[in-house]
């Protein structure tokens, strides 16, 4: 075993029915403070266009939390809100993610005729007092066709660029032509105010698309990206996919496999130079949240270490197949990884399984 399972338990525990039945997109950072804030955003079921964010905070290294705090509540019957939490070299944490405007109440804001996303924009907030008080959610409109899945967090490099991607998605019109094929990147150099983009991933499959992409900023200042790969209807799963860059962000290595068959992942910087990647596992062997380890390469992934840290009781639930098509019947998912002291870390992800519904978490070492 690479990893110890030190403690695990949950951060937020939801209701089964109500406005904030369900919990998803569940990220820690660690403060200057010494306390550890989590953001995630409730709504009402799967699917469903109402996202609210929220964020927790421990003051004992996560062995409690507080009761989630409703970020933007005056835009709750305007927008929804989902987004991830991260942390600037300077402290500064920002929210970034995806706004939907509402229409309707208990609208969707999936699309199954045409596999899209009601027409949506990018945002970012920030906080100076490490999440105690928000901006409010400033948008950033996309630069291409489409709408945007983008539960990765902004990061906020060394040199003060602050980069974000997103995976295009169809949106509600079918007569809209959207680039599937790629990861687009998002890039400022003047704190949020004007964005250059770009594609982080491109697929040799002309038919596979892209969902759940993040990117980081290695200890020896590279870039990291990597994405959950999806093949077309019918096909076998591909691995997770990655690419690197090594200015910046303005060009991007070709896109490899990271070897591993996962679906969604998130990226966490190590300081000795390497990569954590953790994923979730519904398809292949034991479902639940796998945590790796690794040092990438331009050609390849470098996995080290890759093990199962949290084991579901169920897979989906109902018993789907847990491929894309089956989103809406998932039982756990989104799992981010945050580096804690003493060589500890602390993975996080939602779950409906069938005794519990929330926010889980796991503490290894």
């Amino acid at each position: 075993m690479a990893f110890e399972i030190l403690d695990q338990g949950m951060i937020a525990r939801q209701p089964s029915t109500g406005p904030d039945a369900v919990a998803a997109c569940s990220r820690c950072v660690d403060t200057a403070d010494g306390g550890l804030v989590c953001s995630f955003a409730v709504q009402e079921a799967l699917g469903q266009n109402d996202f609210k964010q929220v964020v927790v905070r421990s003051v004992d290294g996560g062995n409690t939390w507080t009761k989630p705090a409703y970020l933007w509540p005056q835009l709750h019957d305007d927008f929804a809100h989902i987004g991830s939490i991260s942390q600037a070299p300077d402290g500064t944490c920002f929210i970034s993610g995806i706004r939907i405007p509402i229409d309707e109440p208990g609208e969707s804001f999936w699309r199954d005729e045409t596999q899209g996303i009601k027409q949506n924009a990018m945002f970012w907030a920030s906080s100076a007092d490490q999440g105690l008080t928000w901006t409010d959610p400033a948008p950033i409109v996309l630069p291409a066709a489409g709408s945007a899945e983008a539960p990765g967090a902004l990061t906020v490099t060394r040199d003060g660029t602050w980069i974000c991607c997103y995976s295009p998605y169809n949106t509600f019109d079918p007569s809209v032509e959207v680039d599937r094929n790629q990861v687009v990147y998002l890039r400022s150099t003047d704190q949020g105010k004007s964005w250059t983009h770009g594609t982080m991933l491109r697929f040799d499959d002309a038919g596979s698309t892209a969902a759940e992409a993040w990117v980081v900023e290695l200890a020896d200042g590279r870039l990291l990206g990597a994405c959950w790969h999806i093949a077309p209807h019918g096909k076998p799963d591909f691995p997770n996919a990655y690419a690197l860059s090594h200015d910046g962000g303005l060009t991007w290595t070709p896109t490899r496999s990271t070897g591993t068959l996962g679906q969604s992942i998130s990226l966490t910087a190590l300081a000795d130079g390497r990569a954590m990647m953790v994923y979730n596992q519904r398809q292949h062997g034991d479902p639940g949240i796998r945590l790796a380890v690794a040092r990438p390469t331009d050609d390849d992934f470098g996995v080290e270490a890759d093990e199962l840290v949290w084991k579901a009781e169920v897979r989906t639930q109902s018993d789907t197949s847990g491929d894309h098509d089956d989103w809406q019947d998932y039982s756990f998912g989104e799992p981010a990884v945050t580096v804690l002291p003493y060589g500890e870390f602390l993975v996080v992800f939602w779950l409906i399984q069938p005794d519990v519904r929330g926010i889980g978490y796991v503490r290894v070492r």
